[in-house]
């Protein structure tokens, strides 16, 4: 049984759907990126979303856009991520997934990547820009390193293309909840739920369902669990609070942990 398969399942046990935190590895800087790991799990993240700065981040909104940036000013490369992966994966056992594009993983040559990433401990990988029909090759060089190929699905993907994702994907399904960019909002849409209920049917038995994109505050998350997900997906108000504190390191870490807790709890099936 892989990482994310494993926690998914231990999370079941306990009655409790899954935290997926993410930060944008080399922001503030690359070395503030271990620190921050260590928090997001101190506080009760089930899986680390470690996202690899690119110039052209499409799926994310101008929180994470402007993280990237700033990552890619102070050097950041793919190279670095992953070994910053290594060092996360020495101190801590919680999976590890990294989020990029695809231009990085063609440069360094998907083989190349895969064999990297298995190596630096990564258990699953995010490609928002690359389509379910181009990955083949892809995908067969990710299994034989198993690494989990995670794929997204957004609000407009139909039934039919939904069910070709399920089959591809592995790990979990990212369910895209709402039009546009990532991105903090003040409330979870009638039409996020509604999703839910309907990707439900194809996931069930097959992968665990993970929403994100929107979802930032433990009412959200609260709300995801009630309607069926099996985890939560939270990013650009991580890195908000990195923004708004970087310059108070232990304020900065103090309130990443409170922050994250408070998420966790409400996956708690039975938490008030």
């Amino acid at each position: 049984m892989r990482e994310i398969e494993k926690t998914f399942s231990e999370l079941r046990i306990r009655g409790e759907g899954g935290l997926i935190a993410y930060t944008t590895a080399g922001y503030p800087e690359l070395e503030d990126t271990l620190i921050i790991v260590d928090t997001l799990i101190r506080g009760g993240a089930d899986i680390i979303e470690l996202g690899i700065p690119f110039s052209d981040p499409i799926a994310d909104g101008p929180t994470i856009q402007t993280a990237a940036a700033k990552a890619l000013q102070a050097g950041t490369t793919p190279k670095k991520v992953l070994e910053v992966a290594e060092e996360i994966k020495q101190r801590n056992k919680t999976p590890l997934v990294t989020l990029t594009y695809y231009n990085p993983i063609y440069r360094m040559g998907i083989k190349n990547f895969f064999e990297t990433a298995k190596a630096s401990g990564i258990s699953g990988v995010i490609v928002p820009d690359l389509p379910p029909e181009e990955a083949g090759e892809y995908k067969k060089i990710a299994e034989n390193h198993e690494v989990d190929t995670i794929f997204l699905a957004a609000p407009s993907t139909p039934t039919e293309r939904l069910r070709k994702i399920v089959e591809i994907t592995s790990g979990f399904l990212y369910l895209v909840s709402v039009y546009g960019v990532t991105g903090a909002r003040q409330n979870v849409q009638d039409q996020t739920i509604e999703l839910i209920r309907k990707t439900l049917p194809v996931t069930e038995g097959k992968t665990p369902l993970a929403v994100g994109f929107g979802i930032s505050k433990p009412e959200h998350v609260k709300t995801i669990m009630q309607s069926g997900a099996d985890a939560a997906i939270v990013g650009s108000q991580i890195i908000k609070v990195i923004e708004d504190k970087h310059d108070d390191e232990e304020e900065m870490l103090k309130t990443l942990k409170e922050y994250i807790n408070q998420l966790k709890k409400a996956t708690i099936k039975n938490h008030p």
